[in-house]
């Protein structure tokens, strides 16, 4: 990630060229384009203060495999989390937790220096996109209706039904529309970056919503959702809780995405910079972290050893008494007690002050980190 960097808009303008040879608009436009809009560096500054080299796992992890993600969401609500600063892992469940927490800012850190390529793509589409309806269009490589304006008060299952339904756009312009809104983002970002966007902008546009999360060399597992179960899920109370359900959600992390609020991070949440860094950039901004999303990496933290240097900066993050961590357990042999029927994941919440608390007795292993402290699901 830190390394040395030519002039951010002419890597944009010679990526562009390059792009110009399946793209509609000849390449002397696309050109002109990518110089003509001053590029925000303190965004592109930001992102490589905060972030470290990256690493490698075994998957592009363009969606979630937490069946559960949503029952979370009665513990945050219950306990009144709200407000500060959001940190999380992975691709884009991190916005359902978003849209209820509203986050003065969002920091998504991932060992793979792809997931922030990832979140490029998800960010350009917000951007681009007014309505629901049109991001999911741009998304998924579909027409948005005529009358999207007017969707804006249409239940999840209508956009499911629509998406289904709609036959596929123009995917070289949806393409050239999103890459050239990636290049104005003021990140340093070379040829190989934006194939590896316009890669996964094409995985979107071909599996439509059957997309399912699946590792390198590994087909899906049993139990991993697909991409129309995530925006059909709900939680425990039975209520529908994805970040497209409700057109305000979708207002408020467009508005956090244009801001530059939402910040993508490579890091390791056990390495020596990103997530320490993170800490202090939120206390810079007079923030506490209100909500640790660490899905199941302290699961992998243990097996190579590095679990006791993760818990010492989280102990370090600043933090109030409603700050939560939110897990992810996958059934390995054990059941957590609260699994839920026809999921293959349970989501455990946890306050930072009782993990933290819990450092002194030492944590054996993720199952005992899963199952100390955790608060009641309902």
């Amino acid at each position: 990630m830190r390394r040395p960097a030519e002039p951010v808009a002419r890597r944009a303008a010679t990526w562009l060229l390059g792009l110009a040879l399946f793209a509609a608009l000849p390449a002397a436009a696309l050109a002109q384009r990518a110089t003509a809009v001053a590029a925000p560096a303190s965004f592109g500054a930001l992102i490589e203060r905060l972030s470290e080299p990256g690493g490698y796992f075994d998957t592009d992890n363009l969606i979630s495999n937490e069946s559960s993600y949503l029952h979370a969401l009665g513990g945050l609500r219950r306990l009144g989390v709200r407000g500060g600063a959001y940190v999380g892992v992975g691709p884009d469940q991190n916005f359902s937790y978003m849209a209820v927490v509203r986050p003065e800012v969002a920091y998504l850190v991932d060992i793979r220096r792809d997931n922030l390529l990832l979140h490029l793509l998800f960010k350009a589409a917000f951007v681009e996109a007014p309505t629901r309806v049109e991001y999911l269009g741009l998304l998924f490589g579909r027409a948005p209706p005529a009358d999207a304006a007017r969707w804006d008060r249409r239940p999840i299952e209508d956009l499911v039904a629509w998406l289904d339904a709609a036959p596929p756009a123009d995917r070289r312009r949806a393409s050239t529309r999103v890459l050239q809104r990636v290049a104005r983002f003021g990140l340093a970002l070379g040829p190989a970056d934006y194939q590896t966007i316009e890669r996964f902008h094409r995985a979107f546009m071909a599996a439509g919503l059957d997309l399912r999360f699946t590792s390198q060399g590994r087909g899906p597992r049993p139990g991993y959702p697909t991409y129309r179960e995530l925006m059909l899920a709900r939680d425990l109370e039975g209520r529908p809780g994805h970040y497209l359900v409700r057109e305000d959600d979708y207002r408020f992390l467009r508005d956090l995405q244009a801001a530059d609020r939402v910040v993508p991070v490579v890091g390791d949440l056990s390495g020596p910079h990103a997530l320490a860094a993170i800490g202090d950039d939120a206390r810079a901004r007079g923030l506490v972290i209100s909500v640790l999303y660490a899905s199941n990496v302290e699961f992998y933290l243990f097996g190579t050893g590095r679990f006791e240097h993760y818990a010492g900066t989280v102990e370090r993050l600043p933090r109030h008494a409603r700050s939560v961590i939110i897990r992810s357990w996958f059934e390995r042999g054990r059941i957590h007690p609260f699994a839920r029927p026809g999921h293959n994941s349970t989501q455990v919440v946890q306050t930072m002050d009782a993990f933290v608390a819990g450092l002194a007795d030492g944590y054996r292993s993720y199952w005992d980190v899963v199952t100390r402290d955790p608060i009641p699901p309902a």
